[in-house]
């Protein structure tokens, strides 16, 4: 069954349905996706003298992906999708968590901090764009939107992320920087948390006119397609 599993963990990274193994043996797939999900946490604050003690034990990590499987369950069912359960949801961020394992490289240790944080501006974006393409696939392939539903259905929950991962990441570095402390103290993915910043800025107008659109695919799901 682990030989299946391991197998089927790298066809939704590229792209693929796992096997129809995923159906009968749905406890073990969760609970290796789970297992991936909290060693990808440890790796993301390791050597992160900021992180709390939970971030440090990978317990944050899981958190979010419970979270996070929970929000896109929830705006995504309004629109009445095919095969859509909170574990299958789950089951597919857990499945997708392992690229953030790009995070526990630790390349301050070994470039110049200007190069770090560059390098982890590009691990975070190449891990955001790849997880965002696997949703996109996975809600035409499993929950079987349309594709002018896409739109809506992919951004929404991001935008609402986006303004999360602000508000929960972003005060350390911005108190650093602002406190004017010693170049050594600053943070090798400062750059990406000021690019999650200016993010922030364009979901803030973008909201409404999704969550507009929203508003008209849940109601023509309601009176039928």
């Amino acid at each position: 069954m682990l030989k299946t599993i391991l197998i089927d963990q790298l066809r939704p990274l590229t792209f693929r349905l796992p096997s129809p193994a995923i159906a009968s043996a749905w406890r073990a797939y969760l609970a290796f996706g789970l297992v991936c999900t909290w060693l990808a946490g440890i790796g993301r604050y390791w050597d992160n003298p900021r992180a709390h003690w939970f971030q440090h034990l990978g317990l944050g990590s899981v958190v979010y992906a419970l979270a996070l499987a929970l929000l896109l369950w929830l705006i995504v069912l309004p629109l009445r999708p095919k095969r859509w359960s909170y574990r299958n949801v789950l089951i597919f961020v857990c499945l997708t968590a392992l690229p953030a394992l790009l995070y526990a490289i630790p390349v301050e240790r070994f470039t110049s901090m200007d190069t770090a944080q560059t390098v982890n501006f590009w691990f975070l974006a190449i891990v955001a764009a790849w997880r965002v393409a696997l949703l996109v696939i996975f809600l035409r392939r499993v929950a079987g939107l349309e594709k002018d539903e896409l739109l809506v259905a992919t951004l929404l929950p991001l935008t609402l992320i986006v303004v999360s991962l602000t508000a929960l990441n972003l005060e350390h570095v911005v108190f650093a920087l602002m406190a004017g402390t010693p170049e050594d103290a600053v943070s090798a993915n400062d750059q990406a948390y000021v690019v999650v910043a200016l993010i922030s800025m364009f979901s803030v107008p973008l909201f409404p006119i999704l969550l507009v659109g929203y508003a008209f695919y849940v109601y023509r799901a309601r009176v039928g397609k």
